[in-house]
């Protein structure tokens, strides 16, 4: 599975932003798929996450009520929009995608996408 993020940039706080991650290799709908992201200095965190059916979402509560990850089944794309983006938001910010619909185990990640918000 090959997975391509695209639509980081920057941006000021309290802004938006949309994050895309076109992904091909397999059926898209049988994956699940994720948003994970790293600031300088900082492990990795997990940030959002949509099954295969977009039926079902989950948040970390740092960016719960301020973003939303969907997916277009038919563009074998998921997206991440993010509102009120706050300095801290600042990261790059990945792409993921588990082996199954409803697994939340990422075995696919795609390249970064820088997100810097600025104050």
């Amino acid at each position: 599975v090959q997975l391509q993020a695209s639509g980081g940039g920057l941006v000021q706080a309290g802004g938006s932003l949309r994050l895309s991650c076109a992904t091909s290799g397999r059926t898209f709908s049988n994956l699940g798929m994720g948003w994970f992201r790293q600031a300088p200095g900082k492990e990795r965190e997990f940030v959002a996450h949509i099954v295969g059916s977009g039926g079902s979402t989950y948040y970390s509560d740092s960016v719960k009520g301020r973003f939303t990850i969907s997916r277009d089944n038919a563009k074998n794309t998921v997206y991440l929009q993010m509102s009120s983006l706050e300095p801290e938001d600042t990261a790059v910010y990945y792409c993921a995608a588990s082996s199954t619909s409803c697994s939340r185990q990422y075995v696919y990640w795609g390249q970064g996408t820088q997100v810097t918000v600025s104050s």
